[in-house]
C-alpha cells in the first residue's frame, strides 16, 4: 500500500497514527503553529509530539500526534486522496489496475473468457466477469444486427433466361442461444465486423442464385413472397450451424439487359389495350342501351309519379276528413273533459273542505278525549284512589276474617272429626258387644232352639204390640159405634183392644211357625221342677 501511495505521488502517513485534531479556536481554524511541547506535569504517557504538514496532494493540510496510547489524532479539509488511501484504493494504477480487472459488456455485444480456469470458456452476453490479468484472456464479438446487400448478376433462371436479382437480408450472431454463440465464437472470434458480413453476403448469395436457378421469370416476377421464403428457409438452415439467424430477407429488385421482362410488359399492356378498346365499345353500347331504359324508366317513372300524386292527393283527402272528424271528436271530448274536470275539481275541493272538517273535528275529539283523561285523572287522584285504598283495607281485613272463619272451621271440623272418631270407637264397642251377645244368643239358640226362639218372641212382642198400637195412637178422635148388644164405650174399646192382643200369637205362628202357647206348656213342667 505505502509503494502505491509512493507511485500516485503522496508522502506516506503512519497508518495507526493519522487521526483528526480538534479545532484550535471557536472560529474551527486548524493550527498551523509550531509544535508544543508537553508540559512536565503531564504523566510520561500523555506526552506526545505534534506536527503539521500538507497532505501529498496540496490541497488539504494535515496535522498528526505521534505517542498517544493506541490512539492518534489527525484532520484533513476537503481532500479525498487520503480516504482512497485508507480504502485501500488510491489514485493511479490501483484504479486502472481494478479496472482491468473488471469487464463489462452491453446486450448487443458478447465476452469469451479463456485461460486459467476457463475450460471451456465462458462466454457471456451483455454482462460482466472478472478476468485475471496474464493468466486469463477476454475477446470480444459483436453481435449488432448486419444489413446484407445481396446482388445476383446474370442468373440463369429454370428456362436460360439471365437476369439480376437484388434482396436485402438482416443477419445478426444469435446471443440467446448458447450453441449457436458457441458456434459462431468458433467461426468468427478475433474477426471484426466487416469479414463475418463478408461470409454471411457469399452464403446468401449463394442460396439466392440456387433457387433462381430453379424458377422461372414469371414465378420470381409475379410470386416474390415465395422466392424471399425458399431463399429465407435455405439460408437460416445453412448460417444457424455457423451461430448466424437470419432476421429477415426481402426481393428488392428484378432486372434483365435482354428486354425479356419489357416484352412480357409490352404483351400485357397490348392485352391491356386491345381490353380496353373493347370494353370502351362495350362501354359505348352499354351506355346507349341505358340510355335509352334510362328514358323509357324516366317516363315510366314519370306517369307512375303522376299516379302516385294522385294517389296521395286522394288519400291526403281522405285522410284530412278523417283528420277533421276525429279532431271535432276529440274537441268535443275535450269539452267534455274539461266539464267533467271542473266537476271533479269541485268534488276535490269539497272532499278536502270535509277532509278539514273531519281534521278539525278528529282534533276537538282528541282534546275532549285528553279533557276526558285529565278529568278522569283528577277524579281518580281524588276519588278512585281513596275508595281503591278503603277497597284495599276491607279487602284486607275480609281476607283476616276469612283466613279466621277458615281456621275456626278447620278446628270445628277436627273436634268434629275427633268426636266422630270417638262416636265410632263407642259404637264399634257396642257393635263388637252386641255382636258377642249376639254370638251367645246364637250359642243359646242352639243349645235351647225352640225355647230360645219363644223368648226371643216374647222379648219382642211388646214392640209389635206398640207397632200395632201405633197408629191409634196418632188418632185425635175416635167413634165407637154399638149395635146395641154387648159392652159400651170403653170397655167396648178395651175388649177390641184385648182382642187383637188375644189374636197376637196366632198371627206370630203364623208368620214364624212357631207355637208359643205350645211351648209355654211344654216349658211349665220343667221350670216347676
Amino acid at each position: 500500500m505505502s509503494d502505491l501511495a509512493t507511485r500516485c505521488g503522496s508522502a506516506p502517513l503512519h497508518p495507526a497514527e493519522d487521526s483528526e485534531t480538534p479545532p484550535a479556536s471557536a472560529g474551527g481554524r486548524a493550527s498551523e503553529a509550531a509544535p508544543s511541547l508537553p508540559s512536565r506535569d503531564q504523566p510520561p504517557f500523555r506526552r506526545a509530539a505534534a506536527s503539521s504538514r500538507r497532505c501529498a496532494c496540496g490541497k488539504a493540510k494535515v496535522s498528526r500526534q505521534r505517542g498517544l496510547p493506541g490512539k492518534a489524532r489527525r484532520r484533513k479539509e476537503g481532500c479525498a486522496c487520503l480516504e482512497q488511501k485508507r480504502a485501500g484504493a488510491g489514485p493511479g494504477k490501483a484504479d486502472s489496475l481494478s479496472v482491468k480487472m473488471f469487464f463489462t459488456c452491453g446486450p448487443n455485444e458478447a465476452m469469451v473468457v479463456s485461460g486459467f480456469c476457463r475450460s471451456p470458456p465462458v462466454m457471456i452476453a451483455g454482462g460482466r466477469v472478472f478476468v485475471i490479468p496474464c493468466i486469463q484472456q477476454i475477446q470480444r464479438i459483436s453481435l449488432n444486427t448486419l444489413t446484407l446487400n445481396v446482388k445476383s448478376e446474370k442468373v440463369y433462371t429454370r428456362h436460360g433466361v439471365p437476369i439480376s436479382v437484388t434482396g436485402i437480408a438482416q443477419v445478426k450472431i444469435q446471443g440467446q442461444n448458447k450453441e449457436m454463440l458457441a458456434a459462431a465464437c468458433q467461426m468468427f472470434l478475433g474477426k471484426s465486423e466487416a469479414e463475418i458480413t463478408h461470409i454471411a453476403l457469399e452464403t446468401l448469395e449463394g442460396h439466392q442464385r440456387a433457387i433462381m436457378a430453379h424458377m422461372t421469370v414469371e414465378e420470381i416476377y409475379k410470386d416474390r413472397q415465395k422466392f424471399s421464403e425458399q431463399v429465407f428457409k435455405v439460408a437460416s438452415s445453412d448460417l444457424v450451424n455457423m451461430g448466424i439467424s437470419v432476421v429477415s430477407y426481402t426481393l428488392k429488385d428484378i432486372h434483365d439487359d435482354q428486354d425479356y421482362l419489357h416484352s412480357l410488359g409490352k404483351a400485357r399492356t397490348a392485352q391491356v389495350q386491345k381490353d380496353a378498346r373493347i370494353g370502351e365499345a362495350e362501354a359505348k353500347r352499354d351506355a346507349g342501351i341505358k340510355e335509352a331504359k334510362a328514358k323509357q324508366e324516366k317516363l315510366s317513372a314519370q306517369f307512375l309519379n303522376d299516379i302516385e300524386m294522385a294517389k296521395a292527393h286522394r288519400d291526403y283527402e281522405l285522410k284530412k276528413a278523417t283528420y277533421d272528424i276525429e279532431v271535432n271528436t276529440r274537441k268535443a271530448e275535450s269539452d267534455l273533459a274539461y266539464q267533467l274536470q271542473v266537476a271533479k275539481t269541485k268534488q276535490k275541493i269539497e272532499e278536502e273542505k270535509m277532509q278539514v272538517l273531519v281534521v278539525e273535528r278528529t282534533q276537538q275529539i282528541q282534546i275532549q278525549e285528553q279533557e276526558m283523561t285529565r278529568k278522569e285523572r283528577e277524579l281518580e287522584a281524588r276519588v278512585k284512589k281513596p275508595a281503591e285504598a278503603e277497597r284495599y283495607r276491607l279487602e284486607k281485613l275480609a281476607e283476616a276474617e276469612r283466613m279466621q272463619l277458615i281456621m275456626q272451621a278447620e278446628a270445628e271440623a277436627e273436634a268434629i272429626r275427633v268426636k266422630g272418631e270417638a262416636q265410632a270407637y263407642a259404637v264399634e264397642a257396642k257393635a263388637r258387644a252386641d255382636a258377642e251377645q249376639m254370638s251367645k244368643k246364637a250359642e243359646a239358640f242352639k243349645q235351647y232352639q225352640e225355647v230360645a226362639m219363644v223368648d226371643m218372641l216374647l222379648e219382642k212382642l211388646p214392640e209389635i204390640a206398640e207397632e200395632i198400637s201405633k197408629p191409634l195412637g196418632s188418632v185425635s178422635k175416635i167413634t165407637m159405634v154399638s149395635s146395641g148388644s154387648g159392652d159400651v164405650g170403653a170397655a167396648k174399646m178395651t175388649g177390641e183392644v184385648l182382642e187383637i192382643m188375644n189374636k197376637l200369637p196366632e198371627t206370630v205362628e203364623k208368620l214364624t211357625g212357631v207355637s208359643i202357647s205350645q211351648q209355654m206348656n211344654q216349658k211349665k213342667p220343667g221350670r216347676m221342677n
